[in-house]
Parts: C-alpha cells; sequence; structure tokens
C-alpha cells in the first residue's frame, strides 16, 4: 500500500486523457555536451523548473552553456535559443515544497503547456516517492533519449540506484553526490590531541568508541565533541539493515540502530559531550560553527561546507577547519533533476541533464567552482590526486582525498517513501525525552502519533526487541 498523499496524486495525474504517458514527444536534436541545438517545431518556448532553494538556479546559470541571461530578480533565465525558464522556489522546511509540487502536479493533465511543470527537483529523502513507476510523473531517462549506461557511465553506482524505480528503470539523475564526513577545528585539534593532521584524527573517531573517548578527552579540556543532539542521526540512521517501511508494507520498522543513536546521544548529552538539544539550522546551532565556539565538530558534505559552515563560520575569519573520514560512511542529502511527464521540452530536459550530470567537464568546473562533490567518478579520482588542488578555507587541505573514498562507501539500497517523515520525526519526537522532559517510551509514542498523523497508511509503528 502506498502513502495515500501519493495515491491521491497518482489517481489525479492518471485521469489526465494519456498526458503522463507519451504524449509531448520530440526529436532528439540536442548533444548534451555544449553547443547544442533544438529543432523540434514541437518544443515549448517556456520551461517551468520548480525546486527548494537557489542551489539548482545557480547551477543552471553559471554552468549550462546555452544559458543567454537571467533577470535581475532571479525568476526568468533566457536561454540562447529563446527559451524562457521560469523558476518556482518554495521551502523544503514542513514540508511545503513537496505539498505544492504535489498540488501542481495534480493539475499537470489540464494545465496550459506553458504552464506545466516541465522539470522539478527532489532530495534523496523522498525521491523515491517521485519516481514510483505508477504514479509516472517522471519520466524514464531513455524516453528522454538518454541512455544510463552510455551516457551516465561515469557517474557514482549510489546515486543511479536512488534514482531508479522498483523495476531499476532510471527516473532522475543528479550532478552531485554528497558523501559525509567529519568537520574539525584545527585549533582543538592541536590543543587537545596534539595533531590537526586529517589521518591522525581520524584514527582518534575510527568507531564510535574511540570516538567516545576523543570526546571525553574534548570535555576534560573545556569544548565539546558536537553541537547538537541531532548531528549524529544521519550517520546512524544511514547504517540501518532495512528500510523504514517495506514495500507494500502498512509498518515502520524501527531499526535497532535507530535506537542505538537515541541511547548514545542520550548518554553522551549527559556526559557533557554535545552542547545543546536545539536542532540543526537552529541559532544555537548556526553560532557553534562561528570562530569563537566551543564546539570540535561537525558531520556533513560538500555542500554543507560550501553552503552552511562556511557562512556561518565568517569569512573575515582565519581558515581553521579540515575533514576526515567519519566513524561510519553515510550520505546526506542529493539533489536530483527529474522531467516531468506532460512537458513539452524533452529535447531542453534531456540537454540540460546531459550537460549537467553526464559531461566530465561540466561536472569539474562545477567543483572547481562551488565546491560540490560532483557525479564524475573519474572527474572526482583526478581532483583527488590533483596535489595542486587546494581548499583555503580548509587549510590547504584537498577534500576530495576524503570525499572520493567516502563516496566508494555509500550504499543506496534501503529508501522508501517514508524516509523524510521518519527522520523528521525521530529527531522532532525525542528531543523532549534529551532534555528530560519525557521519558523513552513516551518518546516512543509520540514518535508513533506523528508518523501516523502524516502517513494516514502507516498502521503499526514496530520497535526492536
Amino acid at each position: 500500500m502506498k502513502n495515500k498523499q501519493v495515491i491521491a496524486l497518482l489517481m489525479s495525474v492518471l485521469m489526465g486523457a494519456g498526458v503522463l504517458t507519451g504524449c509531448g514527444s520530440a526529436s532528439m536534436a540536442s548533444t548534451g555536451a555544449g553547443g547544442s541545438y533544438f529543432s523540434s517545431d514541437e518544443e515549448g518556448k517556456v520551461i517551468n523548473i520548480w525546486t527548494w532553494n537557489e542551489e539548482f538556479r545557480n547551477r543552471v546559470t553559471d554552468y549550462y552553456p546555452e544559458v543567454k541571461e537571467t533577470s535581475s530578480d532571479g525568476t526568468v533565465t533566457t536561454l540562447k535559443d529563446g527559451t524562457e525558464i521560469h523558476w518556482t522556489i518554495n521551502p523544503n522546511q514542513d514540508g511545503v515544497y513537496q505539498d505544492k509540487l504535489d498540488e501542481a502536479l495534480k493539475q499537470q493533465a489540464s494545465a496550459d503547456q506553458d504552464d506545466k511543470i516541465d522539470i522539478f527537483l527532489a532530495e534523496t529523502d523522498y525521491l523515491v516517492k517521485y519516481i514510483d513507476k505508477d504514479i509516472d510523473v517522471a519520466i524514464p531517462l531513455k524516453e528522454l533519449g538518454i541512455d544510463p549506461e552510455s551516457d551516465l557511465y561515469d557517474q557514482y553506482k549510489y546515486t543511479k540506484d536512488a534514482a531508479c524505480d522498483a523495476d531499476g528503470v532510471q527516473r532522475a539523475t543528479s550532478w552531485q553526490g554528497c558523501p559525509g564526513v567529519f568537520i574539525y577545528r584545527r585549533d582543538i585539534a592541536r590543543e587537545v590531541f596534539g595533531t590537526d593532521d586529517p589521518d591522525e584524527v581520524h584514527a582518534l573517531i575510527a568507531d564510535w568508541d574511540k570516538y567516545n573517548e576523543a570526546a571525553e578527552k574534548l570535555k576534560e579540556a573545556g569544548y565539546y565533541m558536537n553541537s547538537s543532539t541531532i548531528d549524529t542521526q544521519r550517520v546512524y540512521t544511514n547504517n540501518t539493515k532495512a528500510p523504514w517501511v517495506e514495500k507494500g508494507s502498512t509498518t515502520v520498522k524501527v531499526d535497532e540502530n535507530v535506537v542505538k543513536w537515541i541511547k548514545d546521544t542520550k548518554e553522551n548529552l549527559d556526559k557533557g559531550y554535545i552542547h545543546t538539544t536545539d536542532g540543526q539550522w537552529a541559532d544555537t546551532w548556526n553560532k557553534d560553527q562561528g570562530a569563537d565556539s566551543k564546539v570540535f565538530g561537525f558531520f556533513g558534505p560538500a555542500w554543507f561546507v560550501d553552503f552552511t559552515l562556511t557562512p556561518n563560520y565568517g569569512e573575515s575569519a582565519e581558515p581553521n577547519w579540515g575533514i576526515c573520514e567519519s566513524p561510519q560512511a553515510y550520505n546526506w542529502g542529493g539533489s536530483f533533476i527529474v522531467g516531468c511527464s506532460g512537458t513539452d521540452n524533452k529535447e531542453h530536459i534531456k540537454d540540460i541533464m546531459l550537460s549537467l550530470t553526464g559531461n566530465k567537464d561540466v561536472l569539474l568546473d562545477i567543483a572547481k567552482g562551488t565546491g560540490d562533490f560532483t557525479n564524475t567518478q573519474s572527474g572526482m579520482k583526478e581532483l583527488s590526486e590533483d596535489d595542486s588542488f587546494k581548499s583555503e578555507f580548509l587549510c590547504g587541505q584537498n577534500p576530495y582525498k576524503i570525499y572520493a573514498p567516502a563516496a566508494e562507501n555509500i550504499v543506496m539500497d534501503k529508501l522508501s517513501p517514508y524516509d523524510q517523515g521518519c527522520v523528521e520525526a525521530l529527531g522532532n519526537s525525542f528531543g523532549d525525552y534529551f532534555n528530560d522532559k519525557v521519558d523513552f517510551e513516551k518518546a516512543k509514542e509520540n514518535f508513533e502519533t506523528t508518523i501516523k498523523e502524516r502517513y494516514p497508511d502507516i498502521t503499526e509503528v514496530v520497535w526492536p526487541e
């Protein structure tokens, strides 16, 4: 049984008189490698792209070779052939983006061609909801003229696996990978551990037992290992044995590693290893990334360093950060480009996808220009071996030496449409437990209530014995 929200979407869009199954086809004249052209008279003159922040818009406007100009307010990007990209951006928080996207998709069949969604972005946490083969709102890449095996052969396998439906048909593609690492303050490392060398720091946190030993030393020196109780959550939840909800099931099964995260976090909080129970993006958490903070490290991928840590630390502050491998491999984030069924811009979608996710030169330019870890195995290997490539923010360290091997250990075979809701509910429901406002059993009860309210088709929540 599927999420009822997804079923409603399925019923509404499939009633669209075949709009979502093969209409709007066009000859594929694009090369996808720059210098492309669009010869089909059927191609529309407006490409509507939906997303939740400016990241993809910036990647398109800065690196897609067919861009001519973008309006001063950023809402319209004009391509060299005169086609306009119209950007619709809604915030991701509290499910706002998905709710608005779902409502728009319900109108896709009846919308005017220039109002139809042509491309939308989806995060790893909820991508599986939109690439479901039965819903059929995401066009298979092969129907766009893209062969994942040949055109996207250089992408990381886990990013392709995450974009495949239950039959193994790839329906989305991404320009980025998001292997997670541990990001630490070099000055604190030198003071407490006598070294800030990435390999030596990793040896100190190579597993959770060593991690906690290092946390005790930091505490004794007046520092915190982490800022928030939520900081380690994804590392644990990315290393579960099974998905939150098995396909076809109505039961949320809480993995034993999730319970381990809860218990470890409560213990570490009580021991004084963690600064606050405020969540990520909270004011305290942001300030804990500042130059005067007593927090040693954070877990995050490349985008975290660029979009979050760098501005929070302060551009005028002296570079003072390093990265090393995490105690466990994990992935955080990932923005996937989805071609929306019903589009009249298949050629343009194909070209955008191929240029930004299948062109090694473009992907390397994005990596070098933004610090992104991009979706080209050979390109990331080249950067990891390039001793001349250095990050000023990371004190001259080449971060790709850490990112690249971390990406090779990521497995994305446990995704479900319920991931985002379960992860958010986990953090929210156990916040009161971490603050000693409720006991463990009450927190479990609150989690179950939240899940069933968000997903009415879920009939039970099972905890490990």
